[in-house]
C-alpha cells in the first residue's frame, strides 16, 4: 500500500486577495502542499493561528488592523510557531533585518512570488532559511561596503565570542568578497589555512555559505 503524502500546510496573509488567489493557483498544482487558510488583516492571522495550525506562514507586512510586525512578534509567544516567509513589496534591508530579529525565516519580494513561492516553502519547511538571489545580493552588498567602511567589525556580543582574531580577519576579508587566493595573499597565509578558516567560521557561526555569515550578521546588529 502506498504511503500517503504529508503535505506542507500553508496559511497565506495579505491585504490583497488577488495575490492570494494567485499563490493558491501557483501552490494548487504542487502534490506536497495544501493551502489551508488564509487571512486578509493581521488581526485574522492571530485569530485563526490561535485555534489552527500551519507549517509555513506567508505574511505581508503592510496589512490593517495589525500589520505584520506585530504579527510577528505575537506569534512568537504562541506554543506552535509557523516557519514565516515574509511578503514585501520593499526590499530595504532594515526591513529585513527587524523581521529577521523577530522569527522570519525566509524573504521574498512579491514581483518574485510567483517564481520562488515552491522553492522557497520546501526549503523553509526542511529547516533552511529561504532569500531569492536579488535579496542576497542586497544582503551581501550591505554586509560588504559595512565591513569596507570599518578598520574592523566590532568585537561586541556573542557572535564573536568563538571567534579567534585570526577568524575575524578571514571573515572581514570573506565579507569584502575576497577569494581563497586573494585573502591568503593579503594575511600571508596558505590557501589551505585559508579554507581551514573558513570551515571553522561557517561550523562555528552555524551558516552555510557567504550569504549566510551576512544574514547572522544582519540578525546581531552588525551591519
Amino acid at each position: 500500500m502506498r504511503k500517503k503524502l504529508e503535505k506542507i500546510r500553508v496559511h497565506i496573509a495579505d491585504d490583497h486577495q488577488i495575490l492570494i488567489d494567485g499563490i493558491i493557483a501557483v501552490l494548487s498544482a504542487e502534490e506536497n502542499i495544501e493551502v489551508v487558510g488564509f487571512s486578509n488583516n493581521g488581526e485574522d492571522v492571530l485569530k485563526w493561528f490561535t485555534a489552527n495550525r500551519a507549517d509555513v506562514l506567508l505574511l505581508d507586512i503592510n496589512m490593517p488592523k495589525v500589520d505584520g510586525i506585530a504579527v510577528l512578534q505575537n506569534l512568537n509567544e504562541l506554543n506552535f510557531q509557523p516557519k514565516v516567509i515574509v511578503l514585501s513589496s520593499y526590499d530595504d534591508t532594515k526591513l529585513i533585518k527587524e523581521v529577521l530579529k523577530i522569527g522570519a525565516v525566509g524573504f521574498l519580494a512579491k514581483k518574485c512570488a510567483g517564481e520562488h513561492i515552491v522553492e522557497a516553502i520546501n526549503k523553509v519547511n526542511n529547516g533552511e532559511q529561504y532569500f531569492e538571489k536579488s535579496i542576497q545580493q542586497k544582503l551581501l552588498s550591505t554586509f560588504t561596503n559595512q565591513s569596507q567602511s570599518n578598520d574592523f567589525i566590532s568585537q561586541d556580543g556573542p557572535f564573536f565570542s568563538s571567534l579567534t582574531p585570526r577568524e575575524l580577519e578571514v571573515l572581514q576579508l570573506i565579507a569584502r568578497q575576497y577569494n581563497s587566493r586573494e585573502i591568503s595573499d593579503e594575511l600571508h597565509i596558505s590557501v589551505n589555512t585559508v579554507e581551514t578558516h573558513r570551515k571553522n567560521l561557517i561550523a562555528k557561526l552555524n551558516v552555510k555559505n557567504v550569504v549566510g555569515l551576512a544574514i547572522y550578521a544582519l540578525k546581531n546588529d552588525l551591519v
